[in-house]
């Protein structure tokens, strides 16, 4: 029985990073780690990788072939891997022995709660290798300070929840950097319980930009309080106790602790009489092209969503119980 992450959430929200610190984390309580990099547009990685898709496809040469755009060249990519999951079977196996593992996987968020073909490659790596895996949803913590990209984020979470069908932990992340953005109109409890929404709503209607969809608004944070689903938990990713107490959490969600508790007790034991600090770096290098692929899949998510809202808010103009319950 293995045991991993699928790490997830949309561009910019710190996957890479995450698995990067994660694994250097893993490895100091005695964990044996394997990071593999699912995300083909990802040409600078920071840790040592134990699998990469690079290998077999690469986001570069199918937009250059296809003339593809970023979006539809990582679905064609995903769609690759999936008819060809024998190769990267092959290169999980010599891992199963003695492996905790970490999927890096890339930032468009329509893979995780439209497309179906990174779940079905996920589901399939669970059947045929006997996988224990739970999803880390990554949403950056700044959206907070914005209760329209808060909601966005609710939606998002709840959509790539029932989608991927997976042990899920939504992580606010980055949430050392929250106090750059000004001070949050709740305290952090309210962002990461998830609730009462009504609250937000009261801001919400105090933003003249958003008041023609203050309906819509309303009956999306009623979606969301009715599947009573999404809560965060917060993480720095340089804080040993923030990512010791995700590590917990994520033990007990894909079942780690339970199928080994003594020797959980001892990893943790570990970090329990070690030195405060540990080796973490954020990005030995990054490339100019990357920065740019991460700057132009942000625009586009932000676009896609504004659009989709533009023209739920035009159907439940016409028919507000029909598009209720079709969201549903």
């Amino acid at each position: 029985m293995v045991f991993g992450q699928v790490v997830i959430g949309p561009p910019g929200s710190g996957k890479t990073t995450y698995c990067n610190g994660m694994s250097q984390f893993l490895e100091l309580i005695g964990r044996k780690v394997a990071v593999i990099n699912l995300d083909p547009a990802n040409d600078s990685l920071p840790y040592e990788c134990a699998v990469n898709i690079a290998d077999l496809v690469k986001l570069s040469d199918v937009m250059a072939e296809h003339s593809l755009g970023p979006n539809g060249g990582l679905v064609y990519c995903m769609d690759y891997l999936e008819k060809n999951i024998d190769w990267l079977e092959a290169r999980l196996k010599p891992l199963l022995k003695d492996r905790y593992l970490l999927f890096d996987f890339p930032g468009q968020v329509e893979l995780f709660f439209l497309h179906s073909n990174a779940k079905n490659i996920i589901m399939k790596l669970i059947k045929k290798l006997n996988l224990r895996l739970a999803a880390v949803h990554l949403v950056d913590a700044h959206l907070c300070s914005d209760p329209a990209k808060y909601v966005s984020a609710l939606l998002l979470s709840l959509s790539t929840m029932i989608h991927m069908e997976l042990p899920h932990i939504n992580v606010l992340s980055k949430i050392d950097l929250i106090q750059n953005y000004g001070k949050l109109a709740f305290n952090l409890d309210f962002y990461t319980d998830v609730e009462d929404l009504s609250y937000l709503q009261n801001s919400l209607d105090q933003d003249p930009r958003l008041a023609k969809f203050r309906k819509l608004t309303k009956e999306l944070c009623g979606v969301i309080e009715d599947y009573s689903l999404v809560s965060f938990t917060t993480l720095d990713i340089q804080d040993k106790e923030s990512v010791g107490k995700l590590v917990k959490l994520i033990d007990k969600t894909n079942g780690y602790i339970f199928a080994s508790i003594e020797a959980s007790a001892v990893e943790f034991s570990k970090i329990a009489v070690g030195p405060v600090d540990w080796d973490y770096h954020r990005y030995p290098f990054i490339s100019y092209s990357r920065i740019l692929l991460l700057l132009f899949l942000h625009f586009v998510t932000v676009l896609s969503f504004c659009r989709c809202t533009y023209n739920l808010h035009v159907v439940w103009a016409s028919n507000p119980l029909s598009t209720y319950i079709a969201f549903c």
